[in-house]
């Protein structure tokens, strides 16, 4: 975590130093808002925390001037009581908070702290913008754990050959995405992507979508049909649940495989077709056990390249990246508010097995972004939390309630709360909380 302090007053900017950098800090020291800029790159990545009363440029003019290069950089003023309400109207123009003289360590280091996770979002929004395919429809892998840089890489050199490839992994690893990408980064991206579940046909029609058939093969084909293996010629076929496919099909999937032609049913003529088979399997197929009644021949046909994708539980540290594109693509849809995860959500994202993997990831993100309580996090128990997150986890909980017990009034809550009304808001915005959610129509309110 990373922090420019910027105080003109050498002997407080060296003590405030040494308390950030005790607290693990990496800090960057300026002694005015010309050197900051000077220091800072446009992309900063951490916090900026500068006094207002500087000579020269003081502390406004620089947050201005950091807004101007990056308008998502958090700023935190550190001000003197005749200034509070400059400092006020300063978090309307985009300031992240503000302390007021003399101020303790630990409240600047939790302003720190909140301010850094909400850059860190920022950031990773920003990484993941970049690293959406290049026609905008998807994510390309995301995450920056050593197992997916090293799976990027790996598709990317395979997508410019044409062997089949078979991809296993749990539900909602991402199969479906991996095979899409090996179609989008190779020299077939212009023709047809061609997807088929193999598990969600009935076993008495996965033939004809397989393979097509002729009119009149069968009592109901009244005309012609090109099956999938057919409709993918020159672009890529995507079997997936592969390990779900009936034995009768398996056998005619394996000569397609091998001799490249298709015979519709009904027909006994072959037609040549060019094809990459991208095969998905949810077991593993190398295992006797798993593989059940699939054909050892079929698979070993498959698996010319074998890909495997690693479940959630097994990275991590991808989560924030992960629920932060999924929260800004909820917040998007439903027209709501970018959602920062508060210290309980992050607490339950870390101990969850996710055995839904990066699917049930997005729909927690957007249960978070719904303001709808996910039913699992009332079970976790309070033990499992640090300190601090159990006091924020509590202090949080008594705004809302409060705010709801008023409905929204802002006068009545902070008579039950006793706090000053300056203090209010900042919890307001550290905590995330709107007002306007407990506000009923009609309610009156500040």
């Amino acid at each position: 975590m990373e922090v420019a302090f910027v105080d003109d007053d050498a002997d407080l900017r060296a003590a405030v130093v040494q308390s950030l950098e005790l607290a693990g800090l990496k800090v960057v020291a300026c002694a005015s808002g010309q050197e900051a800029l000077s220091r800072l790159p446009k992309d900063y990545p951490g916090v900026v925390v500068t006094d207002i009363r500087m000579p020269g440029m003081d502390g406004l003019a620089l947050m201005r001037a950091l807004h101007a290069r990056d308008p998502e950089q958090p700023v935190v003023l550190i001000t003197g009581h005749g200034d509070i309400d400059m400092a006020v109207q300063a978090m309307h123009d985009g300031a992240f908070d503000f302390l007021t003289k003399p101020y303790q360590a630990e409240r600047l280091l939790t302003v720190i702290r909140h301010a850094a996770m909400q850059r860190s979002l920022v950031l990773q929004n920003r990484a993941l913008r970049e690293e959406l395919d290049e026609d905008g429809q998807g994510p390309a892998l995301l995450g920056n754990s050593e197992v997916m840089l090293n799976l990027r890489a790996t598709l990317r050199h395979l997508a410019q050959s044409d062997v089949d490839v078979l991809v296993e992994g749990e539900t909602g690893t991402g199969k479906e995405v991996v095979a899409m990408l090996l179609h989008r980064w190779s020299a077939r991206a212009q023709h047809r992507f061609v997807a088929l579940n193999c598990g969600a046909l009935p076993e008495t029609i996965i033939e004809s979508e397989l393979f097509g058939h002729e009119a009149g093969a069968f009592t109901g084909a009244q005309r012609r049909r090109v099956g999938s293996v057919e409709h993918a010629h020159q672009g890529t076929l995507f079997l997936d649940e592969i390990e779900s496919m009936p034995m009768i099909a398996q056998v005619r999937l394996l000569r397609v495989l091998e001799t490249r032609c298709v015979t519709p049913l009904g027909s006994n003529e072959e037609h040549p077709v060019d094809i990459r088979v991208v095969a998905a399997s949810k077991v593993d197929l190398s295992d006797p056990a798993q593989r059940a009644n699939f054909r050892a021949d079929l698979y070993y046909r498959l698996n010319v390249v074998t890909l495997r994708l690693p479940p959630l539980r097994e990275r991590k540290e991808d989560i924030p990246i992960l629920f932060a594109h999924f929260a800004a693509l909820a917040a998007k849809k439903y027209s709501m508010p970018q959602k920062m995860p508060d210290a309980r959500s992050l607490a339950y994202m870390q101990s969850h097995h996710w055995p839904g993997n990066v699917r049930e990831l997005a729909h927690f993100a957007q249960r978070e972004v719904l303001g709808v309580p996910h039913p699992d996090i009332k079970d976790l128990a309070v033990e499992d939390l640090s300190l601090p997150a159990r006091i924020e986890q509590f202090e949080s909980q008594q705004i809302r309630q409060a705010l709801a017990r008023h409905r929204g009034d802002i006068k009545a809550t902070l008579q039950d709360l006793r706090i000053p009304r300056k203090t209010f808001y900042d919890k307001l915005q550290r905590h995330g909380i709107l007002r306007s959610d407990f506000v009923e129509e009609g309610a009156q309110g500040e």
